[in-house]
């Protein structure tokens, strides 16, 4: 199970047309799931992800959480960073889940995160999204769980 964080200092999500998921301040977080995840996965990845220390303190050192700032999260479903790319030109996604088992765990993640934490927005899974942001920093960070 992968997370890609982005701090952001806004994000959003839009699909045909329309916001679908949208934060200010806070985390843009692109989520991946391989064949051998499973549910058992997913409070280890949300627990490090809500208490991973990624924003300034008052001596602006990285020593806050999402959550210490109060900040926005926003989940995208993202099955291209399952991909392998060690050979050629061209992704393989033979270690990626299959749609509905990454549908399935993206639902579980999302309900869980919004029962750990207030703010919780989301993409749609298998939805031809676009997502556009403001990366803070730029920081950005690999999260991932097995």
């Amino acid at each position: 199970m992968i997370a890609l964080i982005q701090r952001v200092t806004e994000a959003k999500v839009v699909v045909e047309g329309c916001v679908i998921g949208e934060v200010q301040k806070g985390l843009l977080v692109f989520i991946g799931f391989e064949k051998d995840d499973d549910e058992s996965f997913i409070p280890r990845l949300l627990n490090k992800l809500l208490s991973y220390r990624v924003f300034a303190d008052e001596d602006d050192k990285m020593n806050l959480s999402v959550q210490d700032i109060d900040g926005g999260v926003l989940l995208v479903p993202q099955f291209t960073l399952a991909a392998n790319t060690q050979k050629g030109c061209r992704p393989s996604f033979s270690s990626a889940a299959a749609p509905e088992s990454g549908k399935q765990m993206f639902n579980e993640f999302v309900q869980q995160a919004k029962s750990n934490y207030q703010k919780v927005e989301t993409g749609e899974f298998g939805a031809d999204m676009k997502v556009s942001l403001l990366n803070d920093g730029p920081v950005t960070f690999w999260l991932q769980v097995n």
